[in-house]
């Protein structure tokens, strides 16, 4: 029994790698159901597929004309469809938005694409990293000598997955309003450039310089950097606001009257200095002991076998086991219709039998489809 509060809505989900796996994830997460369209012969289903958790697959041969037409008829039950292909690949199998949306005029069909759907780019292949390079993204992250890939965080996650699964929730709520669908052209170069609103909103007002680690945000500034400590770790400093600076200055130690200068630019690498002796003075746990749940804007930085088990995470359950694999649990977290990991990463075809006869199909649909029952 699926739970969360988007029990009810039927998706059809395309499968793709990267940002395409964790926005069904995130749908299936909060109680959608998710049915996923895989390759026939694929295996998929390991534990560590995290992002491919709570779905029922069915594998079809999209070169088959049967595959085809029960891709539509799922379409034709589902409130949104969503895929990952390069522009035309879904015409190209009789499967676009035009015929999607005359079986079903309602549906909201999205489409996630590295460049978008038009412009010189729309055709050319990429990355995370090539798509955030334009939006000057990439540009304002990393090291004073060269810019540094944030993960795929902010192209492939946060710019296509995060953009993605919004513009289908909204598109369906528009939908039940209307009673008209629509197409969504997700770019991650889009959600990208959206995600860097504030920074030129910071470059207009003059509060933004090019240079990396010139800046507030970027590691330019004394008080908001990450520090080594004196057993190797590293901790995070954010102490923006003058009594969070304060507090730092009290917690460190720290008497030497040229701190007085927090925003005086000229002054941050000198500063940065003697606040990086400081730090390396002490361990990471004994800068937790003195820093931990202070005003200071602290945190130490962990890596992905601590993060699991720091109390503010343990507490709040933040990860969780499933199938041996630790795991992010679902969020954002609801308290009346909490989310839940609906089940684990499914093997490719696990669902061919149970998803379609839910979604309506006759048995001899699905004989014909899949052969008949073992």
């Amino acid at each position: 029994m699926r739970q969360g509060p988007l029990t009810g809505l039927k998706v059809v989900e395309f499968a793709g790698i990267g940002p395409g796996p964790f926005c069904g994830m995130l749908l299936s997460d909060l109680g959608a159901d998710v049915v996923r369209i895989d390759r026939k012969g694929g295996r998929g289903g390991a534990p560590s597929d995290v992002t491919a958790r709570g779905r029922r697959s069915v594998a079809l041969d999209l070169k088959t004309p049967a595959a085809v037409e029960a891709c539509l008829k799922l379409m034709e039950q589902a409130d949104a469809v969503f895929e990952g292909f390069r522009p035309g690949v879904m015409e190209r199998l009789g499967l676009g938005p035009d015929v999607a949306l005359k079986r079903n005029p309602k549906l909201v069909f999205g489409r996630m694409t590295g460049w978008g759907q038009t412009g010189p780019y729309a055709n050319a292949a990429g990355h995370d990293m090539n798509y955030i390079a334009i939006t000057g993204a990439l540009h304002a992250i990393g090291t004073a000598d060269k810019p540094v890939p944030p993960l795929n965080l902010v192209g492939d996650f946060g710019g296509g997955a995060l953009y993605l699964a919004f513009g289908l929730l909204a598109g369906v709520i528009q939908a039940r309003e209307s009673g008209k669908g629509q197409v969504i052209d997700c770019a991650m170069s889009d959600g990208a450039a959206s995600l860097m609103a504030m920074f030129y909103g910071f470059k207009a007002s003059g509060a933004w310089k090019e240079e990396r680690r010139q800046n507030l945000l970027d590691g330019g500034a004394h008080f908001y950097d990450t520090y080594q400590c004196s057993d190797g770790k590293w901790i995070s400093i954010g102490s923006i606001e003058p009594q969070f600076y304060a507090l730092l200055l009290e917690k460190t130690g720290i008497t030497d009257p040229e701190f007085a200068s927090q925003m005086d630019r000229s002054k941050w690498p000198q500063l940065r200095a003697k606040l990086a002796a400081a730090i390396a003075g002490k361990t990471q746990g004994q800068w937790c002991a003195i820093m931990d749940a202070t005003d200071v804007c602290f945190a130490p930085v962990l890596d992905l076998d601590e993060a699991p088990k720091h109390p503010h995470n343990a507490a709040r359950q933040t990860f969780v086991e499933v199938a041996g694999v630790i795991q992010p649990a679902p969020a954002p977290r609801f308290s009346a219709t909490p989310g839940a990991i609906q089940g684990r990463p499914p093997a490719i075809g696990a669902h061919d039998r149970e998803a379609l006869i839910d979604w309506g199909f006759s048995t001899a649909e699905i004989d014909a489809l899949t052969g008949p029952a073992r």
